[in-house]
């Protein structure tokens, strides 16, 4: 999949509604001295927080013709900024919050791109008590969405929006166009979303953007990309150690592998950078790069606040779990430590006696746990809605994850059809499309997690993806037994197949059965 490409100040050839000035990529404000004026109204956007996220993204938005004040808690960094990229377009930078919320034009519209936590607030606080009502107050970082909730409850008794919006793709999409997923209200996206739209990246002439929903919604439905972005890669990172042990190939070799995996279904950013990542060279070893980093994941918290949501909800998303769970074990280095040292495999060595066979197979069964982990979390999205009162279009979801995001995949446009042709549909591998693609992957699937387990090689995600797909297609499950066991223990009661209502049976007694209800 190609990446975004750049957009220099050179290619735009429109300016913000109210027209660009004449002294494009010159600071108006170089904040020499009292007697400098000050410029007022004057700004499109602003952006506060000028690390590289925040950096780039006002760089974005200079470089689409918006005309943008820049703040930054040190002096220093918004300097740098406008030394370095004022070509970008128009920039007016300021020492103080309240300089750089004068130079907005009203209704003002004020980006926060700082680290999630006390930071965002103490930033929120400082902007809100020189704001007016009806400006608008953007965090663009990864809060935790109850906190968005929270913050736009407070924000709107004093009538300043408060707009939580994903912000995915990283440095490289903030800066070229990211997939960005606001929230808030529809009178805020009146005023934000043709800007946002403007800059996101766009597959097929349209933007990866779109508003989300009310309250914290985006944030929401950022939180479960990441979700899905830690099972993505789990499963690439299994798939990949499977190809090393069950063929012995090296680095380059499954590469190659991956990079031809790359021109067919499997097409998508993630699976592009591993394809370029296993070709790396170690420049001060000449090993392979994988092999030299060592084998610890870390996560910033996403992954955690997804799983604990659907625990909420009581959505399985065992894909997603496994992928944040296994993060945890890769860092449990005394854990690891005593079993490597103690625990047996009986496991004899993998035998691959058709390698072609054996790649098809892998790729099949990535392909399918792919398939469970974005269902599930489409799954939560739905099941969030409901709970939360959000009316949210998973198919404009799918559309906007496209481009710009980490999980952007060709894939999702199939993920956008299934939701059009039925929006309510329960189950993405419900649809007729996934239906069939996973049936065809079925038998690969099943003798590769089936190999994994006979010779010791841990596939977390893709054992429990295919535990979930046997579970949700099961005619009958075993949890008859467990609600039989519940009301033995605690007299929590059950139905039964053959008749309305909600029973107990009386276990110490003379398990006689009574009616509850």
């Amino acid at each position: 999949m190609a990446r975004e490409q750049s957009v220099g100040a050179a290619d735009v050839d429109r300016a913000s509604d109210v027209g660009r000035p004449a002294d494009v990529g010159q600071p108006a404000d170089a904040g020499q001295g009292a007697d400098v004026e000050k410029p007022v109204g004057v700004a499109d956007i602003g952006v506060t927080g000028l690390a590289v996220m925040g950096s780039n993204l006002a760089r974005n938005f200079a470089r689409h013709g918006y005309r943008v004040a820049v703040h930054n808690r040190t002096w220093a960094k918004t300097e740098a900024l406008v030394a370095e990229h004022g070509t970008d377009g128009t920039f007016y930078p300021s020492r103080s919050v309240e300089d750089f919320v004068a130079s907005l034009a009203k209704p003002r519209v004020a980006v926060i791109m700082v680290k999630a936590g006390a930071g965002t607030d103490a930033v929120i606080d400082q902007l809100a008590a020189v704001m007016e009502p009806g400006d608008i107050i953007v965090d663009a970082g990864n809060a935790h969405f109850p906190d968005t909730v929270q913050r736009e409850e407070a924000l709107r008794e004093r009538g300043i929006h408060f707009v939580g919006t994903g912000v995915s793709g990283g440095e490289e999409g903030a800066l070229n166009g990211p997939s960005i997923m606001p929230g808030g209200t529809e009178e805020s996206y009146a005023r934000l979303g043709p800007m946002l739209e403007d800059i996101a990246a766009k597959v097929d002439g349209v933007p990866c953007c779109t508003h989300v929903g009310p309250g914290g919604a985006g944030h929401f439905v950022k939180m479960v990309h990441n979700g899905i972005e830690y099972a993505d890669m789990q499963l690439i990172a299994e798939a990949y150690d499977l190809l090393r042990q069950g063929l012995g190939a090296s680095a380059a070799e499954i590469g190659q592998i991956f990079a031809e995996w790359n021109t067919g279904d499997l097409e998508s950013f993630l699976i592009e950078i591993t394809a370029d990542v296993l070709q790396h060279v170690d420049a001060a070893t000449g090993k392979a790069f994988v092999d030299v980093v060592l084998d610890q994941a870390e996560q910033k918290g996403t992954g955690r606040w997804t799983v604990q949501n659907a625990l909420d909800l009581g959505v399985p998303i065992t894909g997603i779990a496994e992928a944040t769970f296994a993060r945890a074990l890769s860092g449990s280095v005394p854990q690891r430590a005593a079993g490597r040292a103690h625990l047996p495999a009986h496991a004899a060595g993998w035998e691959v006696h058709d390698r072609a066979a054996f790649v098809e197979d892998v790729r099949l069964a990535l392909y399918a746990s792919k398939v469970v982990a974005y269902s599930q979390g489409f799954d939560q999205i739905a099941a969030a809605a409901a709970e939360y009162g959000w009316d949210i279009d998973r198919g404009a979801m799918a559309r906007i994850w496209r481009g710009g995001c980490i999980i952007r995949a060709r894939f999702l446009g199939r993920i956008t059809e299934a939701y059009e042709r039925d929006p309510d549909l329960p189950l993405l591998l419900a649809d007729e499309y996934f239906t069939g693609a996973v049936a065809n992957g079925l038998p690969a699937w099943r003798r590769v997690v089936a190999g994994a387990a006979q010779n010791g090689v841990p596939t977390p995600a893709f054992s429990s993806s295919l535990a979930y797909y046997d579970g949700v297609r099961a005619e009958r499950l075993p949890a008859a037994l467990i609600q039989a066991q519940r009301d033995f223990f605690g007299a929590h009661t059950y139905r039964r197949v053959d008749a309305d209502g909600v029973f107990h049976t009386r276990w110490s007694g003379d398990r006689g059965e009574e009616r509850q209800d």
